[in-house]
């Protein structure tokens, strides 16, 4: 996959797909201010799922994309979840644009802000990007390779483009509803916006899936998505309390993906959300 969704990085033309799976997708998915409710729920996820996805640009099978929930850590004597994305290119695809990327999130165990956010790519470029979240002062410092860049300010209760989609999972989600979240990447911090357009039945290769359709708005994104006037991002997430991605799709200037789950593992147990 690409930069982060909100990182303009167009040098990455035709397979930004992968990474833009879940930077872009998850980017603009949601986080509400209704927290309150959501925290008295169990979580829908659970260090040990893992969830498998096959990317295709057009017809071509490109790569697979990877989620993950890890074991609790402690970032700066907080303690929190722990979230990973890795991706990869096909051995053919690799002999003309190689993709080898990871992205980790941290975010407090209340599931309220991200407290720390990586970028690794290991492809045709070497990158590594950090962007820490200092809450105390309510700003975000992003490097690249080493190299900081001017500190952004912080709308409380942002999420990066990865822990996003966990925060969203979270929510009950009915038809015609429109979420907004703030999202920073380091570089950007801004509002992000989804529909739920409907409830259907679709079936991947994984199985068959009572879904609901949701539309994130794709305005503040850069790369392919930016080039493109008419783009659209869909988003297929399972209608019951997991809300687990099962498609995504897209149309883009440099033509059209599918991302399907293809192997989904869920954790042993469900967890509640942490109050320590």
């Amino acid at each position: 996959m690409n930069a982060p969704a909100l990182d303009k990085d167009h040098t990455r033309p035709l397979l930004p797909l992968i990474a833009l799976f879940v930077t872009i997708a998850l980017l603009i998915t949601l986080y509400r201010a209704g927290i309150t409710s959501a925290t008295m729920k169990s979580l829908p996820f659970s260090p040990g799922e893992k969830l498998t996805f096959q990317v295709r640009w057009s017809f071509i099978p490109a790569g697979e994309a990877v989620l993950q929930v890890l074991p609790i850590e402690t970032i700066d004597g907080v303690r929190a979840y722990h979230f990973v994305m890795t991706a990869r290119t096909y051995p053919l695809i690799d002999l003309f644009y190689k993709v080898r990327d990871r992205i980790d999130s941290y975010t407090d165990t209340q599931m309220t802000h991200t407290l720390l956010y990586r970028k690794q790519n290991r492809g045709r470029t070497s990158r590594d990007i950090v962007v820490t979240f200092s809450w105390k002062k309510q700003e975000a410092q992003y490097s690249d390779n080493g190299e900081k860049a001017s500190p952004i300010s912080l709308v409380p209760g942002s999420f990066d483009p990865l822990s996003i989609f966990y925060a969203f999972r979270l929510h009950d989600l009915t038809e015609n509803l429109v979420i907004q979240a703030p999202v920073a990447d380091g570089k950007k911090c801004v509002m992000g916006s989804a529909t739920v357009i409907k409830r259907e039945t679709i079936t991947v290769v994984s199985g068959t899936y009572d879904t609901y359709l949701v539309e994130p708005d794709l305005k503040h994104i850069g790369g392919v998505f930016q080039k493109s006037p008419h783009a659209k991002l869909k988003i297929w997430v399972t209608a019951d309390s997991r809300h687990i991605p099962v498609k995504i799709k897209s149309k883009v200037v440099v033509g059209s993906f599918v991302a399907e789950l293809i192997r989904p593992r869920q954790s042993k147990e469900e967890v509640s959300i942490e109050t320590r």
